[in-house]
């Protein structure tokens, strides 16, 4: 075991009944060398209704609260060209009311039983929504969740919701686009990055233009197809009755009828750039800004595990190699950060910085590519890698202590795995990395010729947002 995980891990056996527990995968796990038997592993049960719900209960019963998080198979990536937004703007409807359950009344229910946390995300992959209750108010949560998934259409004036949300989403994206600093570089990083066709093109906040053209019908079609209970994964998590909660799900969520067919999917695979691209932008900001971004492979495939470990050893910490290089030696960054993005169908691989007064973006791109060459060349030191192991792994077990994390983890593997125990093999695979691997991810992926640079200059008469240069 890494140095500083003993403690950790030993502690785990407490959290989490032991490091052995159930689990029934219902899809083949990518292979992984066994490596370590001490690692921990999240005890659950999963299984399927009829009508194609996946259920998964975790047990702790430590405190005397439960989360009851439902997952739903779309993001961003289902929506057609010229209807994005969809997904998101569902994440506020979902919030508003179903057939019986009034207008505005989801949030207060919840509040006066005392629930301590509510809310939903949408992402490119997912979209999930959740609540922390007293365990006492499990059937209440449940109901909630079955209505809304059962019920969400069947309620009267949906149209007048959906176009209120429908400016909700618009102001928002006001907010957190329009009015955000260089809020324009994600857009312009995704349509740089993936061609039109792909699912990953658009951001997930969707277009003005194509939240105004939304039709009711439209957004009808995209729920019916999108949101059955075959589309979705439901955990219940913490100080519940096991057979109790059982019964629970049947009676709120058996008699939801499944979706008539199979759930479509847009084509979508890892990309590379057939040559370099840069773009320049400016924004109303007060220091210039780097992004540089390499297309790698989707989460969980050979490579993405050797490239979160490659992050860490370019700029996970000071003694990393670009924080040393650029803001400790030279002094020309501010800062610097490096991560894998891993995405379901697609990842990317980026290096941000911001130079020091006086120095300029070319002078940090310049250092980062010797470093990165370097490590092409020689490949990185077996402390480094150790360094980098140990990080992840402590990271990935401190972040187990919250019971709504945990379950947010077991619904990630089952997502992209169908596995919602695949933590420990997860941190076996790591554990298994070598050297030479991290090093041909290097060389395989961050290359010069196949890479995004964005610049972003300063201007104070540009929008805040940003824009390309002409």
């Amino acid at each position: 075991m890494f140095p500083g995980i003993q403690r950790l891990a030993t502690g785990l056996l407490l959290l989490f009944g032991g490091f052995g527990g159930p689990f029934r995968p219902e899809a083949p796990r990518p292979a992984a060398p066994a490596v370590g038997n001490d690692l921990p592993q999240l005890v659950f049960e999963k299984y399927r209704l009829p009508n194609g719900l996946e259920v998964i209960l975790h047990e702790d019963h430590r405190m005397p609260e439960v989360v009851v998080d439902v997952w739903y198979k779309v993001g961003s990536k289902d929506e057609a060209p010229g209807k994005t937004g969809f997904a998101h703007l569902f994440e506020h409807v979902m919030f508003q009311g179903s057939k019986h359950v009034p207008e505005d009344k989801y949030f207060e229910l919840l509040q006066k039983s005392g629930a301590s946390n509510i809310n939903g995300s949408t992402g490119p992959d997912r979209t999930n929504y959740y609540e922390v209750v007293p365990s006492n108010q499990l059937e209440l949560a449940l109901w909630l969740e079955s209505d809304r998934m059962g019920f969400l259409l069947d309620r009267a004036g949906f149209k007048e919701t959906v176009d209120v949300q429908r400016d909700v989403v618009k102001n928002e994206r006001r907010q957190r686009v329009e009015n955000r600093p260089m809020g324009l570089l994600e857009r312009v990083e995704l349509e740089a990055l993936y061609p039109p066709a792909h699912p990953y093109h658009h951001e997930v906040i969707g277009s003005m233009e194509d939240l105004s053209a939304a039709s009711v019908d439209d957004v009808q079609s995209f729920f019916r197809t999108y949101y059955a209970p075959g589309n979705a994964s439901l955990i219940i998590a913490g100080d519940i009755d096991h057979a109790k909660t059982k019964e629970l799900v049947e009676q709120y969520f058996g008699p939801i009828p499944a979706a008539p067919g199979p759930v479509p999917r847009r084509p979508g695979a890892e990309v590379r750039l057939a040559a370099p691209k840069r773009v320049a932008m400016e924004a109303k900001i007060q220091q210039p800004q780097l992004y540089v971004a390499y297309p790698t492979p989707a989460n969980f495939m050979p490579g993405d595990r050797e490239l979160d470990l490659l992050g860490n050893v370019l700029a996970g910490g000071k003694s990393s190699r670009l924080y040393r290089r650029l803001v400790y030696e030279l002094k020309i960054a501010q800062n610097v950060s490096a991560s894998q993005q891993s995405g379901l169908l697609a990842s990317d691989f980026e290096i941000t910085a911001s130079p020091m007064p006086g120095h300029t973006l070319d002078e940090i791109l310049a250092v980062i590519d010797d470093e990165v060459g370097a490590l092409q060349a020689k490949g990185i030191d077996p402390e480094e890698l150790d360094r980098a192991k140990n990080q992840i792994e402590s990271d990935t077990v401190r972040s187990l202590e919250g019971l709504h994390a945990r379950a947010e983890r077991l619904q990630q593997y089952n997502l992209s795995l169908g596995d919602p125990g695949f933590l420990a093999e997860d941190l076996r695979r790591y554990r298994a990395v070598e050297a030479t691997a991290v090093q041909q991810a290097a060389v395989q992926y961050m290359r010069k010729e196949g890479r995004l640079v964005v610049t972003v200059d300063p201007n104070p008469d540009a929008p805040i947002m940003g824009r390309v240069k002409k």
